[in-house]
């Protein structure tokens, strides 16, 4: 079976849940099931200006065959007065000011659709739903297209434009029940062949140096935060409720913010900032974390809510985030927030409690193992992938 992955960034070096997703699955085809892999992507790595820094044209990683292409265009300056207007009224936008905000939000790269279009490949699979590759590509290319939404509630989803990539795609892929659900509510696609997937988490890969010593905290307890510091992850909105509980309650706890900083932190004693870390630096930071916090609305899965789960870390998630929230209830490890009130209710009683902590990890633990291995999902994935080739482009169905 040759399969290709679309996405917009690819690489060790992106930290971004699609993009990471799309990598992992492809790197686990080629491993346990011995299939072909190539993946069209950019030469970006930033999500924000879809600067051309890396390379163009083919290499090869981990076993995956990589093609590069530059961006005809990145982000347009634009860009943001359309999106400031059209997120206001979504419902209310038109097709042609849609398929804009698409084109202005970049990477336009119509030689990567071309290049897929050519490949030959069995199947094609796009992740994310959001971006120029995707929206131009699936309703064009002649195999059978597989969308991976990785689909949020947030206003650009109800976008004129997305129906046709929604209803374009010959099957659908999902990280959640919570995320089959919204799309389903949005669009017109319950009839499409379809499964909630998942993703597989590794095995963790320490350092072995005390978190706090990764961190320059000496002894000092901490929690952490891993992912994108960015507004739209919730990251400024949790260094301000960390700094409203230090006062309310002094010591000598820290939080941790890790990963790419694209929001305006500042710094203190309290808050660490730590950019982009290696795999190593990130398990160490995570293990010693007395909790993991997740405090972004707008996630499709949540990789380092697992990763915090196989660490034996207990987490908190943002209640208005139905997947995370969704992965708390169903495992039994971890609670959630919907204002400051609950956020200092629930560290207080997470803090104080090192047996619910304990717990509660455990319980996190045994629903990744159970659930999240990668080699029965990547049979799973497959499994359904041969299925949607073998169907073709015949009348939709459930498989």
């Amino acid at each position: 079976m040759r399969v290709a992955f679309a996405t917009p960034r690819y690489g060790p070096e992106v930290m971004g849940g699609a993009e990471t997703a799309a990598r992992q699955l492809a790197e686990h085809l080629v491993a346990e099931c011995g299939w072909e892999v190539e993946v069209f992507s950019t030469c970006a790595l930033d999500h924000v200006t879809w600067d051309d820094v890396l390379a163009p044209g083919d290499s090869e990683l981990n076993g995956v065959t990589v093609h590069r292409f530059a961006s005809a265009a990145g982000r347009d300056h634009d860009f943001y007065g359309l999106d400031g207007r059209l997120r206001i009224a979504p419902h209310e936008a038109t097709r042609r000011e849609s398929q804009r905000w698409v084109d202005l939000n970049g990477p336009v790269t119509p030689a990567l659709i071309n290049a897929l279009c050519d490949s030959g490949v069995d199947v094609a699979a796009f992740y994310p739903y959001l971006y120029y590759p995707t929206v131009r590509a699936i309703g064009r290319v002649p195999m059978p297209g597989v969308l991976h939404p990785a689909a949020h509630d947030e206003p650009a989803l109800y976008l004129p434009v997305f129906r046709g990539t929604y209803t374009n795609a010959d099957a659908l892929c999902y990280h959640t029940m919570a995320e089959r659900r919204l799309v389903q509510r949005v669009y017109p696609v319950a009839e499409r062949p379809q499964v909630v997937l998942g993703l597989g988490v590794g095995a963790p890969t320490p350092g072995g140096r005390p978190g706090a010593e990764v961190l320059g905290l000496g002894d000092r307890p901490y929690v952490v935060s891993v992912g994108r510091v960015d507004d739209h992850k919730g990251s400024s909105m949790l260094a301000a409720f960390f700094r409203t509980y230090k006062k309310r309650h002094p010591g000598p706890l820290a939080l941790a913010l890790v990963g790419p900083i694209s929001a305006t932190i500042p710094e203190d004693d309290d808050v660490v900032l730590t950019g982009i870390v290696d795999e190593a630096d990130k398990w160490d930071i995570v293990n010693d974390a007395t909790v993991s916090i997740s405090p972004s609305a707008l996630e499709s899965f949540s990789l380092v809510v697992l990763e915090a789960w196989v660490a034996g870390r207990p987490v908190m998630v943002n209640a208005t985030c139905d997947p995370t929230r969704e992965h708390c209830e169903r495992s039994g490890g971890g609670l959630w927030f919907g204002s400051y009130r609950e956020f200092e209710a629930g560290l207080d009683r997470l803090l104080a409690d090192e047996e619910l902590r304990t717990l509660l990890g455990f319980r996190g633990r045994a629903y990744v193992d159970e659930h999240y291995q990668w080699p029965v999902l990547i049979r799973r994935y497959a499994r359904f992938l041969t299925e949607v080739v073998e169907r073709g482009k015949v009348a939709p169905g459930v498989l």
